[in-house]
């Protein structure tokens, strides 16, 4: 899942954006209003964790921007505003969430857990394909009853095929929502992490779970 954060606090954007990408988001991060509305508009965020008061370009404005053109983005508002009429005010202009400042950062994750599976037309908590089971609220992932331990990364890609199964999911897509940067991005990262994740999902002369579609990318049937 790719996650925007437009945020000017240096100290808030190292403590947030370490602790998504612990949990396994590729996050992009911004303290500049109309920076953030750029990115918004052209990379395809899951989420956008969103101030209200920044430079540039306030957070109201970027969602007013935002929803006249139609874009779906979920929007999570972060903000010291603790009015009622602050709140009830950026969710009429289009947010989805709202958490005051300050607050604690397992409910941050939490909403934008809530956002990213909204994004993906589903609010169970629990994706069950077959035997496994892939519970995104503990992050967890079990298959006949019996836990399976995968690294923030793999567990983040096998999450997207499955919210995305029945779909082809190209690598270039997997690529901008998993990977922060180039540097992330080796050549093949991608295909690394999919051979890992099967030698931990599949069982020994059954069908893979994932199937790879050849030049086009993976998909999961369920």
């Amino acid at each position: 899942m790719r996650v925007l954060l437009v945020e000017d606090s240096e100290k808030l954007q190292t403590y947030i954006g370490k602790a998504l990408k612990y949990a396994g988001y590729a996050v992009d991060v911004t303290g500049d209003g109309e920076d953030g509305l750029h990115l918004a508009e052209n990379i395809d965020y899951d989420v956008l964790i969103l101030d209200l008061m920044l430079p540039k370009l306030d957070g109201l404005s970027i969602i007013r921007k935002l929803r006249n053109s139609g874009n779906p983005l979920h929007i999570l508002v972060l903000t010291a505003k603790d009015t009622l009429e602050d709140r009830v005010n950026g969710l009429q202009q289009g947010a989805d969430d709202y958490l005051v400042k300050p607050f604690a950062m397992a409910e941050l994750i939490a909403r934008v857990q809530v956002l990213a599976r909204r994004s993906h037309h589903t609010k169970n908590p629990v994706i069950q394909i077959g035997d496994l089971v892939i519970d995104t609220v503990g992050r967890a992932v079990s298959r006949s009853g019996t836990r399976i331990d995968l690294r923030p990364r793999e567990y983040s890609l096998l999450e997207y095929l499955a919210l995305n199964r029945d779909r082809v999911v190209s690598r270039s897509e997997i690529e901008e929502h998993l990977y922060n940067d180039q540097v992330d991005i080796m050549s093949n990262a991608v295909n690394s992490a999919i051979c890992s994740i099967r030698k931990r999902i599949d069982i020994p002369g059954e069908k893979s779970v994932i199937e790879t579609r050849r030049g086009m990318g993976y998909i999961i049937n369920g």
